[in-house]
């Protein structure tokens, strides 16, 4: 998908859909028929910190002490 002079790229995107606070894994996003990967399938990393399907920071704080 073009516009504006950018292009997105699925293949480096994520998605996820949270209804009443859970990952809702039956839906799926999708940009020029192209399925947009679930973060649960593929965790990403961005700014140095890695997302992922649970949601939670508390294995975050464990990896932080861990590398200090």
């Amino acid at each position: 998908m073009k516009r504006s002079r950018m292009s997105f790229k699925t293949r480096k995107s994520r998605s996820s859909s949270i209804r009443k606070g859970k990952l809702d894994e039956d839906v799926w996003f999708k940009i020029v028929s192209q399925d947009i990967p679930r973060i649960s399938q593929e965790p990403v990393k961005s700014l140095g910190r890695w997302y992922d399907s649970s949601l939670k920071d508390t294995k975050r704080g464990s990896e932080a002490l861990e590398k200090a």
